[in-house]
């Protein structure tokens, strides 16, 4: 299979499977939008209201934060399992297993161009249009694209070979929840090396202040930490890719075993 051949089977696999999703629910498309309002909305209440947390603009702040972790959460957690979900179709076939997890991502990122969209109605509405500026929101969706694809891969390896991995991934995300800055902002943490090392080593947490600083901010992204993103995309895809190929045998006989 050929890199077009690959890309035209992922876009079609992603499309037809939004298409399936879509018919089987009541409100059909309308979820892609719902579902991350009412994630922000919820998370709002709770820690303005409940825990009289957060400012005048801590909604926008919360949304802006909250709906690309969702992306990310949901995307590496389906990318995470899809080598399992479609365990029929390789008994059926020989496919490279990345095509899996890439389908899978490639699936939730048509759905966030949704949740972006009314993002940005928000922010215009609330007063934050910095239009001018928000060019910079095209490496910041490509960086977290590319992080979730790489995430995703990597992961699959594991839950492929045990899954019980995927209780590790639910921790995983809600760690990353609490440390990534959805809910308090890492600029207010007065060690700077402690920050530098946070917006390294969690490369969610550079991403989400990334967006914050273009979309609510109106300031430039910062090279070195949008690096750091790419380095921890690139080399978590290239890792779980060559796992995927190298051990796709071992994966088929511990898949159907």
């Amino acid at each position: 299979m050929n890199l077009n051949q690959a890309i035209s089977l992922i876009h079609t696999q992603a499309t037809m499977k939004l298409k399936s999703q879509a018919n089987a629910l009541v409100l059909s498309y309308l979820w892609w939008v719902l579902e991350p309002l009412l994630f922000v909305a919820l998370f709002y209440f709770v820690f303005k209201y409940v825990l009289y947390r957060g400012g005048d603009d801590f909604f926008i702040f919360l949304m802006v934060g909250k709906i690309p972790f969702l992306w990310f959460s949901k995307a590496v957690s389906s990318g995470a399992n899809s080598i399992i979900q479609n365990k029929g179709l390789l008994a059926q076939r020989v496919i490279p297993k990345i095509i899996f997890p890439l389908v899978n991502c490639q699936e939730a990122f048509y759905k966030q161009l949704f949740a972006f969209a009314i993002l940005l109605i928000f922010l215009v509405f609330n007063g934050f249009a910095n239009l001018l500026n928000w060019w910079q929101l095209v490496p910041l969706i490509l960086l977290q694209y590319i992080l979730i694809i790489g995430v995703a891969s990597f992961f699959s390896v594991f839950v492929t070979f045990a899954t019980d991995f995927t209780v590790i991934i639910s921790m995983f995300m809600m760690g990353l929840m609490f440390t990534s800055g959805i809910f308090w902002d890492v600029n207010l943490i007065q060690d700077q090396s402690l920050k530098e090392l946070l917006l390294i080593l969690n490369p969610l947490a550079a991403l989400i202040d990334g967006y914050r600083q273009v979309l609510m901010y109106g300031n430039d992204l910062t090279v070195k930490y949008m690096l750091s993103v790419l380095v921890w995309g690139v080399v978590s895809f290239f890792i779980g890719a060559y796992s995927l190929s190298k051990y796709s045998n071992s994966l088929t006989r511990r898949l159907f075993s």
